[in-house]
C-alpha cells in the first residue's frame, strides 16, 4: 500500500524525462518570456 521513499524515488527516476523533452520545455519557457515581455514592454509604448 505505501512504498518507502527508495522505491519513490527510483521510480520517479525511470519516468524521467528525456534530454529532447527537457530542451523543448526550456525553449516553450523562453519563447512565452519573450513573447510575455515584449507584450508588455509594446503596451507600454503604445500607452505613451
Amino acid at each position: 500500500m505505501f512504498d518507502s521513499l527508495d522505491e519513490t524515488m527510483k521510480h520517479d527516476e525511470e519516468t524521467g524525462s528525456s534530454a529532447r523533452e527537457r530542451l523543448m520545455r526550456y525553449v516553450l519557457v523562453a519563447v512565452a518570456v519573450v513573447v510575455t515581455i515584449g507584450g508588455l514592454m509594446l503596451g507600454i509604448r503604445y500607452l505613451e
